[in-house]
């Protein structure tokens, strides 16, 4: 199970919306990054046959069977301070992550 908080999800409506695309928005991982692995975060037309799908207010998120090893438990958030704003991957299974927040090592 994943969670992603209301400012998360109206972030990526907003997205949608000024992007013009329909669909879900596909979490996962990859190898690579300054931790080893990086988080991966696009916008995906439809999910797969052996995808976990899940809803957040009308919002679908795609999550591959290898990723959900990693991201299970995650919750995706959207953060604003006066330095940076984006989202933000609250990540248990992250043992080390780098400065950025873009890679983690498992």
């Amino acid at each position: 199970m994943i969670s992603v908080t209301p400012k998360a999800v109206s972030k990526i409506k907003e997205a949608f919306a000024k992007q013009g695309v329909s669909g879900g928005l596909r979490l996962g991982v990859l190898g690579g990054g300054c931790s080893g692995l990086s988080y991966q975060f696009k916008f995906d037309a439809k999910s797969r046959p052996t995808d976990n799908v899940f809803q957040f207010d009308g919002i679908e998120v795609f999550i591959d069977p290898k990723s959900m090893v990693y991201l299970d438990g995650m919750t995706l958030d959207y953060k604003e301070s006066i330095i940076q704003s984006g989202f933000v991957f609250e990540n248990p299974n992250a043992k080390k992550s780098c400065g950025c927040g873009t890679s983690f090592s498992a």
